[in-house]
């Protein structure tokens, strides 16, 4: 196969409910679909889900346009391929920027995908025709607001909660959804928030009461030596996320016992090809993986629902419907959950097709490769 153009849209959507971590609060998402298509006018879709700060990792939308434009498209187009894979070992070279990478690499996957007919989960060796799906819950202006919306989220049929903690909002807030929900399939998730102190140990401690699934990346991302430390005085599986950007990064976890559970992001990870390979290792070790999000349109969201239909992914994924975060998604038709369960499409590629029109209508600007100069 090969790619003739590679053409980037930077696309803005607002969200349904604005969203706090421990770094930021965001009411709207800019990220950057790509549409590469062969030379049978074949086109395959991705996204490249950067944050527009660099608070969860070093990347942005800045950043990933300038790799994505100027590193990764001449990389891609008019070269021959076989396989998606290939490309990953043509964008070894580039050190770091695995968001830009995973968002080429995607739009590459589903056209591969669809150039055979096949659906984008079975080209990755899916075996699930369901996934099941969890929410991320923001930090939230008070503890009845918090409440409401996990209420509100139960209503709407998820089984699986993830509550967003920061030092200060850690220990009440969880207490008050398990009080109001003593069974509830209920895990945190730091983002990398707290320092390695005698005050944090007494916190995660008194989380650990609290019969939580997990407790996600509670320390920076290069500390791996606290999370190994951490995971031997509590009972609560330790996840990591940040922390793996590479097979290297979980073979260290792995050897060091640094976490139970690993949350496999795509965009993390460089891509599905690179996430499929650390599905495989974690499987190996024993280790149970889910599938992150990183509030993805429907194109990633998508890709993300593949590659949750691998059998390692026995934990609820980050891929609920398209209605939780976007009044209107760019897909058609939506992605879409059934009481907390999403239908792994059966279509060719990624099973939706890209609603055109409202993606020109909400881009903040384009790249081409067809308008560079030769």
């Amino acid at each position: 196969m090969r790619i003739e153009r590679l053409r980037l849209f930077e696309v803005g959507l607002p969200l349904v409910h604005s969203f706090q971590t421990s770094s930021h609060r965001k009411s709207g998402l800019d990220h950057i679909l790509v549409e590469v298509t062969d030379t049978e006018g074949r086109v395959g879709w991705g996204e490249i889900a950067s944050p527009a700060d660099p608070y969860y990792c070093s990347e942005t939308t800045v950043t990933a346009w300038h790799v994505a434009s100027h590193y990764l498209a001449p990389r891609v187009v008019g070269v021959d391929w076989e396989h998606p894979d290939e490309l990953d070992a043509a964008f070894a070279k580039i050190r770091g920027h695995e968001f830009a990478k995973a968002g080429v690499s995607g739009a590459v996957w589903d056209l591969f995908a669809r150039a055979q007919g096949l659906p984008l989960a079975t080209a990755l060796g899916g075996t699930r025709t369901e996934v099941v799906a969890g929410v991320s819950l923001g930090i939230e202006p008070t503890l009845d607001a918090l409440v409401e919306q996990v209420e509100r989220q139960l209503e709407a049929g998820y089984g699986r909660v993830k509550l967003k903690i920061a030092p200060g909002w850690d220990v009440e807030p969880v207490r008050a959804v398990r009080a109001a929900h003593p069974t509830l399939d209920l895990h945190v998730d730091a983002n990398g928030a707290y320092p390695d102190t005698e005050e944090t140990a007494a916190v995660f401690a008194a989380l650990d009461k609290q019969h939580l699934t997990m407790l996600e990346q509670p320390y920076a991302p290069r500390d791996l030596m606290a999370h190994a430390a951490l995971q031997a005085r509590i009972q609560t599986p330790v996840c990591l996320d940040e922390s793996v950007v590479d097979l290297g990064d979980l073979r260290t976890m792995i050897a060091l016992d640094a976490g139970r559970v690993l949350n496999i992001k795509v965009s993390r990870m460089g891509g599905l090809g690179l996430a499929r390979k650390a599905h495989d290792m974690a499987l190996e070790a024993g280790i149970p993986v889910w599938c992150g999000g990183m509030h993805e349109f429907g194109v990633g969201r998508a890709a993300n629902v593949a590659i949750s239909s691998l059998p390692g992914f026995t934990l609820p994924s980050d891929v609920s419907g398209s209605d939780k975060y976007y009044a209107h998604d760019v897909v058609l038709p939506p992605v879409s959950a059934d009481h907390g369960v999403v239908t792994v499409p059966t279509g060719a590629g990624l099973g939706h097709q890209i609603d055109v029109p409202w993606v020109q209508q909400n881009t903040l600007r384009t790249f081409d490769t067809a308008a560079v100069p030769a």
